[in-house]
C-alpha cells in the first residue's frame, strides 16, 4: 500500500468515525443527497444547521455553498449557468434546502445588480419551481424600484396583492414592504405603487388603508394615485371617506388638479347636495381651476336625472359664456331630461340645435329621442326619426326596435309594428331575434295566432328558429281560439326538431280537445305525455273528467280517475264529485253505491258536497220510483 493509499485510508476512516458520533447524537444519517438535521425558523420555513460534515461533501453537494454558487453563476451573466446549476441542484437532492431565507440571501447580494436580482427571481418562480413567500417579493420589489424598473415592480406588487386577494398570503401587505425595507435600498414610491395595485383589483377598502399608512408614515402619495383612490371611494358611494382623503391632502400638501375636483364634483353631485356643488365650484376657481367641459358634463347630467332642467339649461348656456363647448355627452343627458319629462318638443329642439353646430348625433342620441316620442305616443315621429336615423348610416340596434314595438302594441297597432319589422328585414337591416319573439309573443296575447304563425314563416329567411317558449305561445293563443288541429300540427313540428313540449302545452291542448268534445282524443294526448315523462297535474286530469261526463262517458271518467290515484298520486275530490254527480243525475243509486265503493278502496274519500250529490241522487230516485208506481 503507497502513502497515497494509506492517506485516503485514514480520511475514510475518519469520516467514518464522524458518522458515527453524528448518528449517536440522533442526527439523520450521511448519504449523497439526505445528510442534515431540519430546524424550522420563526417564520416556519425549513433551514438547514451548519453541520462540519457537509465539508466532506463535493462543493455542487454541500447545502451551505448553495446561495454562493448561485451569485457565482448570476455574475457570469450566462443563462446556460443557471440551467446548469438547475440540474446540478436537483440531481443532488438540494433543492429541498433551498429554502425563502436561501432566496432573500442572493437578492440581497444581487440589490445592486437588478437585472440578475431579476433573473434570479424569475428562474426560481418558473425554472426551479419554488414558490417564493411574502418577504422575496417584497425585497425583490425594493430593489426594482430603487433602480427605477417600476413596470417589474408593479408586476410583481399586482402579483403579491393576487396572493392576497385569492387567500393564499394573509400577510399586511404594506408592513411587509415596510420591514423588509430595512434589509435593503428603496424608495418611498413603492408605497404610492401599492395603492395602485390594490385599487387595480377593486381593491380598494384596502387601497384606502394603504393610503392612510403612507401618510401615517411621513410619505406622501402622488396626485395621480390619490386620484384614483378617490375615484375607487366614489364608486363605492363612500362619499365620507372621499372627504377624509381630501382633507389629506391639504395636511401633507400634496395639491389637487382639475381631476381632483372633478371627481369631488361627482360625488357631491351623488350626495344630491346643491348648495355644498356651488360651494365647492367656488372653492375651485379660488384654488386657479376653471370647471372644464368634465365638471360641467357632470353637473348638467346630475341635474338632468334629478328632473331640474331649468338648472340644466342655465348651465348649458353659462358654458358658452365662459367658452366652452357643450359636446355630444352633454346634448344626451340634456334631451334624455327633457324626455323624461315628456317635453320632446324641447329635447327635438336640442337635437336639431346639436346637429347646427357641427356635432353628429350617434345611436344613443337617435334611442333617446325615439324612445321619449314612443313614450309620448307620437309614433309618426317616431318613425320619420328612424328613418333619418338609417339616412345617416347608422343601423337600428335592438333598443331601437324594441321601443319602436312597444310603441305601436300601446296603441293597439300591432299590424305597423310587424310592417317595421318586416320592413327593415328587406332592407337587409338585422333584427334581433329577441324582437321576433316579442312580437310574435304579443300577437298570440292578442289571440291572433295566424298572424303570428306567417310571421314566423315570413322571418324564417333571417335564420330565425322558434323556440320552446314561442311555440308554447302560439299552441295556447290557437287553443284559446278553438283551433286544437292547428296546435296539434305545431306540437308535431316542435317534436320533429327535438324541442320537448312541456305541461303548458299539452294542458293547453288538452283542455281545448275535451272543451271541443273530443275527450277521446284528448285521452292519446295524455299518454303521450306519459311517455315522454311529461308529469300530470291536476288542471289536466280535471280537463279530461268533466270532458268525459259531458259526453256521458262514465266508464272512461271512472277508468281515468283510478289511473290518477293509482299511478300518478292524484286523489281530487272535484274530479271524484263531477262523476258522483253524473251518476246523481241518471239516478242510477245501485250503480252509484257501486262507484262509491269502489273508489273508497282505491284511496278516495267522500265530503260534504259528495253526500249532497249523493242525497240528490236518492231523491231522484225516489221520485223516478214514485212516478213509475
Amino acid at each position: 500500500m503507497n502513502l497515497t493509499q494509506k492517506s485516503i485510508k485514514s480520511t475514510c476512516s475518519n469520516v467514518e468515525l464522524l458518522i458515527n458520533f453524528n448518528n449517536r447524537l440522533n442526527f439523520s444519517s450521511l448519504s449523497s443527497s439526505n445528510c442534515l438535521q431540519i430546524l424550522t425558523d420563526y417564520n416556519g420555513s425549513a433551514r438547514p444547521i451548519s453541520n462540519p460534515l457537509h465539508n466532506f461533501l463535493p462543493k455542487t453537494q454541500n447545502p451551505q455553498n448553495t446561495v454562493s454558487l448561485i451569485c457565482s453563476a448570476l455574475k457570469n451573466g450566462n443563462n446556460d449557468h443557471l440551467s446548469l446549476l438547475q440540474k446540478t441542484i436537483r440531481d443532488n437532492g438540494l433543492i429541498c434546502y433551498f429554502s425563502d431565507s436561501e432566496i432573500s440571501r442572493v437578492l440581497l447580494r444581487c440589490q445592486s445588480d437588478s437585472f440578475s436580482a431579476l433573473s434570479f427571481f424569475n428562474w426560481v418562480k418558473n425554472d426551479l419551481g419554488v414558490e417564493p413567500n411574502t418577504q422575496n417579493y417584497c425585497l425583490v420589489i425594493h430593489i426594482l424600484t430603487w433602480t427605477r424598473n417600476f413596470s417589474q415592480a408593479m408586476k410583481f406588487l399586482s402579483e403579491l396583492v393576487d396572493l392576497k386577494r385569492n387567500g393564499m398570503e394573509d400577510v399586511d401587505v404594506f408592513e411587509s414592504l415596510l420591514s423588509s425595507s430595512g434589509l435593503c435600498n428603496w424608495d418611498p414610491v413603492v408605497f404610492d405603487m401599492l395603492i395602485k395595485a390594490f385599487l387595480k383589483v377593486n381593491m380598494v377598502k384596502d387601497g384606502f388603508r394603504a393610503f392612510r399608512k403612507t401618510v401615517k408614515h411621513g410619505m406622501y402619495p402622488s396626485v395621480i394615485s390619490v386620484n384614483c383612490l378617490l375615484n375607487g371611494l366614489s364608486k363605492l358611494n363612500y362619499s365620507k371617506k372621499c372627504w377624509e382623503v381630501y382633507a389629506e391632502m391639504g395636511r401633507i400638501g400634496v395639491h389637487p388638479n382639475s381631476c381632483t375636483f372633478n371627481i369631488l364634483t361627482h360625488v357631491l353631485c351623488k350626495d344630491e347636495d346643491v348648495n355644498k356643488v356651488n360651494d365647492f365650484l367656488v372653492k375651485m376657481e379660488e384654488e386657479g381651476f376653471q370647471p372644464d367641459i368634465v365638471t360641467y358634463n357632470t353637473l348638467v347630467s346630475s341635474y338632468c336625472r334629478k328632473g331640474r332642467m331649468k338648472d340644466a339649461v342655465h348651465l348649458y348656456q353659462i358654458m358658452y359664456i365662459r367658452g366652452v363647448s357643450p359636446d355630444l355627452f352633454t346634448y344626451t343627458s340634456l334631451i334624455n331630461g327633457f324626455c323624461k319629462k315628456g317635453n320632446v318638443k324641447d329635447a327635438h329642439q336640442l337635437f336639431l340645435r346639436m346637429a347646427d353646430r357641427g356635432l353628429k348625433p350617434d345611436i344613443i342620441v337617435y334611442n333617446t329621442l325615439i324612445s321619449g316620442y314612443c313614450k309620448d305616443g307620437m309614433m309618426q315621429e317616431a318613425r320619420s326619426l328612424l328613418h333619418d336615423m338609417i339616412g345617416e348610416g347608422m343601423y337600428p340596434d335592438k333598443f331601437t326596435c324594441s321601443v319602436l314595438v312597444q310603441g305601436f302594441q300601446k296603441q293597439d297597432n300591432l299590424v305597423s309594428a310587424v310592417n317595421l319589422v318586416t320592413e327593415l328585414q328587406r332592407f337587409r337591416f338585422i333584427v334581433s331575434h329577441d324582437i321576433y319573439n316579442y312580437l310574435i309573443t304579443a300577437l298570440c296575447i292578442e289571440n291572433r295566432p295566424f298572424a303570428a304563425k306567417a310571421l314566423i314563416h315570413r322571418v324564417s329567411g333571417d335564420r330565425y328558429e322558434p323556440g320552446n317558449m314561442v311555440y308554447g305561445e302560439l299552441i295556447e293563443s290557437f287553443c284559446r281560439c278553438n283551433f286544437p288541429d292547428e296546435a296539434l300540427c305545431l306540437k308535431a313540428e316542435m317534436v320533429s326538431k327535438d324541442l320537448k313540449p312541456d305541461i303548458g302545452t299539452y294542458r293547453a291542448i288538452i283542455k281545448c280537445l275535451c272543451k271541443l268534445g273530443r275527450s277521446m282524443d284528448a285521452n292519446s294526448l295524455m299518454r303521450e305525455m306519459t311517455d315522454f315523462d311529461v308529469s300530470l297535474d291536476i288542471e289536466v286530469c280535471r280537463a279530461l273528467i268533466n270532458g268525459h261526463c259531458r259526453e256521458n262517458n262514465f266508464c272512461e271518467a271512472q277508468s281515468l280517475l283510478s289511473f290518477f290515484a293509482q299511478e300518478f298520486k292524484i286523489f281530487d275530490t272535484v274530479c271524484y264529485n263531477t262523476i258522483v254527480r253524473l251518476l246523481s243525475g241518471e239516478a242510477d243509486i245501485a250503480k252509484l253505491m257501486k262507484f262509491q265503493d269502489k273508489m273508497r278502496k282505491v284511496g278516495f274519500a267522500p265530503n260534504q258536497l259528495t253526500c249532497k250529490y249523493i242525497i240528490d241522487g236518492l231523491q231522484k230516485a225516489v221520485g223516478v220510483h214514485k212516478i213509475n208506481s
